[in-house]
């Protein structure tokens, strides 16, 4: 479902109701393992802290986040006024020419009447910040005055509401306050214990910001429009109680001496992703309020169960242990965690804490799924995945399409998340008429399209034209194939786009007077230099691109003229090339410099994420492509060591691939594990899983490679439930660094022979769906 078909409430049955409700009562048992339907459920997984968290600048740093995949929100956790800070996936400012930004939607305000609660260091104790990311619930526990305080946050997919519950070990111990505001100066009005905020985005500061400034707003183009488009927006939070009493006055919800509180939260806009009807549909305020009113006539506890199951549902599918952490490392805080691990690998030391690498993994993976859900009309992950405090967003909190996008997706499908991709198919479908206009505007072509590199959710780009951008996204796409099988899916989404890019390149390539075909004018991303011809970044992405809009042509059974043309292009285009100190060039001219360290290894593409370069298929190349990455240096940006981790992973070499994930870690990893630029971004967590992804299992040359990257500090581990492509489903478990066990599972795969390799091993066999094959190290034989 997209947004085109938004619900007002939830439409989830009796008996789907009844089973989530029953799985999710075995989940809400800390720490226990359950089996369901054949699937082992994980241990509960938390990250936590004994304070509460920042606000301002620290926000980005301290806060744990909760989402449902449109919308979400972050916790403070004060107890006397905690803020809610909430958002919404839709809500920009922008046009189709300017990029605008992204924005938060607005505030919920919990303030609580303690007394005796004067020095927190004196008249606090056992404060406690939880987020459990196995059952998607935060909580904050304290005590003070003799009385023990609850408070439990999530963000439910089914009910599509927010929900936060105030508790107490006494009974009437809760008295206070509940108000809704935001940045925007958007009106709130309460009554009969609901407070609403309505209006619309056409005064919102960030935009009036942009008409400020000329240069920015129209980006030397004269044809830019200057108007936004104005979406309406509404947000309700509804307060129930038991116990006590509850009054609306100045717009602000009293309760007194209540037993428990609960508060409904509910928000979104009339963004509809249909160019075709102003990208607006019907006003959100029926949505919202049938939202509400369907939750307030739950109990609690049904909220949370079904919520829980919901989620476990698909982060249950996977479980990863990458070896032993000492109990008492295990037991801190989570930041104390993270800073320990930075101490020690300063210091030169084997930072002692495998179980925080396993953590972040999962994290990422919680994370997709709080921001990058599909239904409801999700949109993609952005830049700061869903969560954003500040109305001056960094970077517009947009989707950068140079690396950043793309490497919010590279990891879905192999952890197990495949649906979560379906958000990012969808804007790149709703936004494709917009770029056609745009690039023939500009390029005066007649065919295909192209993005600069700052997006947004109408298809307005700022910025420059970054030629590859759009082939880059094909790149996704396909890949998502590879994976799930789904014909359906590469029919409707992935091939009509990957056609058209292509078509722009048959027409763009430029052929040197040898017939060797370029990219014209083009530009290694943030690097430069302006309209350089045969940049390695284009020519990478357009022989990936020729080269998968092959295999899905043959796959559809469709364009076989178009294929054959395909071909023979791809076979003139400039390749790689080896320069004069050893290095893979990333332009056609050999201009490297191995004292450059630039964040950027776009000219690593062919390596990771394609599969041009291999060191199995093209030795000489990869030798290459590693001497520029080690000359290329371990600093940079959190995304920046993420993409490094991947490349080495690719190469092969398991202790650099390693070292570039503990130097992340080390430096680029939060006190609440979100990844940093700085500031936040959450690439660097998806990217971080990615790269886990590779040192486990690589499949992109179409056979199955076991451990190919696994480094000594995981010498014993396992996991279960990872993807691989052909539609297959993979667990192993290993042991002083050697394979003990393998189980490939037949999800969605093609009849037919699959490979699997292990060391210079390999064993091959026919594997139907939903059939089982184990595999032991001796089952792998030497190929001769």
């Amino acid at each position: 479902m997209n947004r085109t078909a938004k619900t007002m409430a939830p439409s989830t049955t009796v008996i789907n109701r009844l089973a989530r409700m029953a799985m999710a009562a075995l989940l809400l048992a800390p720490g226990a393992w359950v089996a369901v339907a054949g699937q082992a459920v994980p241990e509960r997984r938390w990250l936590w802290a004994d304070s509460p968290a920042r606000d301002g600048m620290a926000w980005q740093s301290s806060v744990y986040p909760l989402g449902n995949g449109r919308l979400g929100c972050t916790v403070l956790g004060d107890p006397r006024r905690d803020r809610i800070q909430f958002n919404e996936d839709s809500l920009w400012v922008g046009n189709e020419d300017n990029t605008g930004g992204y924005q938060p939607f607005g505030d919920v305000y919990v303030e609580i009447s303690h007394p005796n609660l004067n020095d927190y260091r004196r008249d606090l104790t056992d404060y406690r910040r939880e987020l459990d990311i196995s059952r998607a619930v935060q909580s904050v526990t304290y005590k003070t005055g003799g009385v023990g305080y609850r408070r439990e946050y999530f963000v439910s997919h089914p009910a599509q509401v927010a929900v936060i519950r105030l508790t107490a070990d006494k009974p009437g111990a809760l008295s206070g306050k509940v108000a809704l505001t935001n940045e925007h100066e958007v009106p709130v009005a309460a009554k009969n214990e609901t407070i609403t905020m309505t209006g619309d985005t056409s005064r919102f500061w960030w935009w009036q910001a942009q008409l400020k400034s000329q240069a920015s707003l129209l980006a030397s183009r004269q044809y830019a429009s200057e108007k936004n488009i104005d979406l309406n927006l509404e947000a309700q939070a509804r307060v129930l109680h038991a116990g006590g009493t509850a009054k609306t006055a100045d717009n602000i919800v009293f309760f007194e001496n209540c037993d428990s509180v609960t508060i409904l939260l509910a928000a979104d806009t009339d963004y509809l992703n249909q160019r075709s009807k102003g990208w607006r549909g019907e006003h959100p305020r029926r949505r919202v309020s049938g939202q509400i009113e369907a939750a307030a006539k739950r109990p609690y506890a049904e909220l949370l169960s079904e919520h829980v199951a919901d989620y476990q549902s698909l982060f249950g599918r996977l479980s990863l242990n990458l070896g032993e952490t000492p109990a008492a490392r295990a037991a801190l805080p989570t930041a104390e965690r993270v800073k320990i691990y930075g101490e020690q690998f300063k210091n030169q030391e084997m930072p002692a804490d495998r179980d925080l690498e396993a953590l972040i993994y999962q994290y990422a993976r919680y994370l997709m799924l709080s921001c990058s859900r599909p239904g409801e009309g999700a949109l993609p992950a952005n830049l700061q995945g869903l969560w954003l405090i500040s109305k001056k967003p960094a970077w517009r909190c947009d989707y950068h399409t140079d690396v950043n996008v793309q490497m919010n997706y590279w990891f879905v499908d192999a952890a197990n998340l495949s649906e979560c991709f379906l958000p990012l198919a969808e804007w790149i479908d709703s936004i494709r008429e917009v770029r056609k206009e745009e690039t023939r505007k500009v390029l005066k072509v007649n065919r295909g399209w192209l993005m600069r590199s700052e997006n947004n959710i109408f298809g307005g780009s700022t910025w420059h034209f970054q030629k590859g951008d759009s082939a880059w996204l094909c790149q996704n796409l396909w890949d998502h194939y590879t994976f799930t099988q789904d014909k359906d899916y590469l029919k409707r989404y992935a091939y009509p786009v990957m056609k058209e890019i292509s078509e722009f390149w048959v027409d763009h390539l430029k052929a040197l007077s040898d017939g060797t075909l370029v990219v014209p004018d083009g530009r290694s991303p943030e690097h430069g230099p302006a309209k350089a011809d045969g940049v390695s970044y284009d020519q990478q992405l357009c022989w990936d691109l020729f080269s998968n809009t092959i295999e899905a042509s043959e796959v559809l059974g469709v364009d076989a003229d178009f294929r054959a043309e395909l071909k023979s292009k791809r076979q003139r285009l400039l390749g790689p090339k080896i320069g004069k100190w050893g290095q893979l060039q990333e332009w056609m001219e050999d201009l490297d410099d191995p004292k450059d360290q630039h964040r950027h290894i776009s000219h690593m593409l062919a390596v990771y994420p394609g599969r041009q370069i291999h060191p199995t298929i093209t030795p000489n190349y990869a030798e290459a492509a590693k001497v520029s990455m080690i000359a290329r240096g371990t600093g940079g940006t959190g995304w920046s060591m993420a993409m490094r981790i991947c490349v080495f992973a690719r190469l092969l070499d398991a202790e650099r691939a390693y070292a570039m994930l503990s130097t992340l870690m080390a430096s680029k990893v939060q006190g609440n594990l979100w990844t940093t630029h700085p500031p936040f971004q959450i690439d660097g967590n998806f990217g971080y899983a990615a790269g886990v992804n590779e040192m486990l299992a690589q499949s992109h040359l179409g056979v199955i490679c076991l451990l190919p990257a696994l480094p000594k500090a995981w010498s014993t581990g396992k996991v279960a439930g990872l993807r691989v492509r052909g539609g297959y489903e993979l667990d192993m478990e290993w042991k002083d660094g050697v394979l003990t066990q393998a189980t490939l599972r037949g999800i969605s795969n093609a009849p037919g022979q699959v490979e699997v390799r292990y060391g210079d091993g390999a064993s091959a066999f026919k594997l139907a769906r939903q059939e089982v094959r184990v595999l032991r190290a001796g089952d792998f034989k030497r190929k001769k």
